[in-house]
C-alpha cells in the first residue's frame, strides 16, 4: 500500500473543485442587466420627449377643426397643407411677420454674441493681465443667475432710456452671453496652440488678425456650439420681449403664440397648434444643417 503524496492529499474530487465559469457567468449577466436597465431609462427619456412632438404633428395634419379628435396620437386624415393657409391667413398674416422678427432676433443675437463671446473667452485664456481670475469668476457666477431675474430691471432701465417698444430693447440684452464666453474661454485655453500665437506675432501679424487668422479657425468647431445655443436661448425668450415690446408687428412668434392661445376663442385652437408646430421649424432646421459642426464643438477642448 502506497502512502498519499503531498500532489494526492491536495486534490480534491471534481464535484469538489470551484467552477471558473461561475464568476463569468454572472459578471455577464449583471453587464446584461445594466444594459437593459440603462436601455429602459433611455427609452422611457426618449418616450417622455417625443410623445409631445409626435401629437404635435399628428394632430398638425388632420383636417381643420378635428385637431383634437380621436384617435388622438395617430392620423385622422390630411389637411396639412390647408392647415397652414390657415395659420398664414390668421389675422392678415401676422404669423409670418412673426416668424422673421424671431429670426431676426435670434440671428443677429447669435451672430454677434458668438463673436463677443469668442473675443471674450479668448482673450480670458491667452491673456495675462490684472485680475483676470476675478473676471473670470464673475462670469461664472453670471452662468449660475437665472436671466429672468434681469428681466425687471432691464424693463425699468429701458423704460428711462426710452427703448420699449424698440427691437433694441431684446438684441441688446440678448448678445451678452456668459455661458458663451466660459465656453469659448475652455475651448480657446484647450485647442488654440501658445505656439501658433507666438509664430503669428513673430510674422508680424496684429493680434486682432491672429484671432480671427487663426483663433477662430481652430475654435470653429466651438463656436458654432455656441451659436446654437444662443440661437436657441433667444428664439425661446418669451419674458424679456413680452414685457418690452407692446406692438404686436414687433413681437417675436413665442409671444404672438401665446396671445392667440388666450383669445378667449377668437384664434381656433387647432389654427394655434399647427403654428405651434411650423414655431419649431427652424429650429430643426439649424439642429440639421450644423449638427456635424456641433457634434465636434462639444468635444473641442476635451482633452491636451
Amino acid at each position: 500500500m502506497t502512502a498519499p503524496t503531498l500532489e494526492s492529499a491536495t486534490r480534491l474530487p471534481r464535484s469538489d473543485r470551484p467552477d471558473a465559469s461561475r464568476p463569468r457567468r454572472s459578471n455577464r449577466e449583471a453587464n446584461l442587466a445594466s444594459r437593459l436597465g440603462v436601455f429602459a431609462l433611455l427609452g422611457l427619456s426618449a418616450f417622455y420627449f417625443i410623445m409631445p412632438i409626435w401629437w404635435l404633428v399628428v394632430a398638425s395634419t388632420k383636417p381643420a377643426g378635428h385637431q383634437f379628435s380621436e384617435p388622438g396620437l395617430w392620423f385622422d386624415g390630411f389637411g396639412l397643407f390647408e392647415n397652414i393657409a390657415l395659420v398664414f391667413a390668421e389675422s392678415d398674416g401676422i404669423f409670418g411677420r412673426w416668424m422673421l422678427n424671431s429670426v431676426f432676433y435670434a440671428g443677429v443675437s447669435a451672430v454677434i454674441g458668438t463673436l463677443l463671446s469668442a473675443l471674450a473667452g479668448y482673450a480670458l485664456a491667452k491673456y495675462e493681465f490684472r485680475g483676470r481670475g476675478v473676471v473670470f469668476g464673475v462670469i461664472l457666477a453670471a452662468v449660475l443667475i437665472p436671466k429672468v431675474m434681469f428681466t425687471l430691471p432691464l424693463f425699468l432701465l429701458f423704460n428711462q432710456v426710452g427703448l420699449l417698444n424698440n427691437p433694441l430693447a431684446v438684441l441688446l440684452p440678448s448678445i451678452v452671453s456668459p455661458f458663451g464666453v466660459y465656453l469659448a474661454r475652455v475651448f480657446a485655453a484647450q485647442s488654440v496652440p501658445d505656439e501658433l500665437i507666438e509664430a503669428g506675432r513673430i510674422d508680424g501679424a496684429g493680434e486682432f488678425r491672429i484671432f480671427f487668422s487663426i483663433g477662430v479657425r481652430i475654435m470653429s468647431p466651438a463656436l458654432v456650439t455656441i451659436f446654437l445655443f444662443q440661437f436657441v436661448e433667444v428664439w425661446n425668450n418669451f419674458l424679456l420681449p413680452l414685457m418690452v415690446l407692446n406692438d404686436s408687428a414687433l413681437q417675436p412668434v413665442t409671444v404672438g403664440l401665446v396671445g392667440w392661445a388666450g383669445s378667449n376663442g377668437q384664434v381656433p385652437a387647432g389654427t394655434v397648434v399647427v403654428a405651434a408646430l411650423l414655431s419649431v421649424v427652424p429650429l430643426i432646421i439649424a439642429f440639421l444643417g450644423l449638427q456635424r459642426f456641433w457634434r465636434a464643438g462639444l468635444t473641442a477642448g476635451a482633452v491636451k
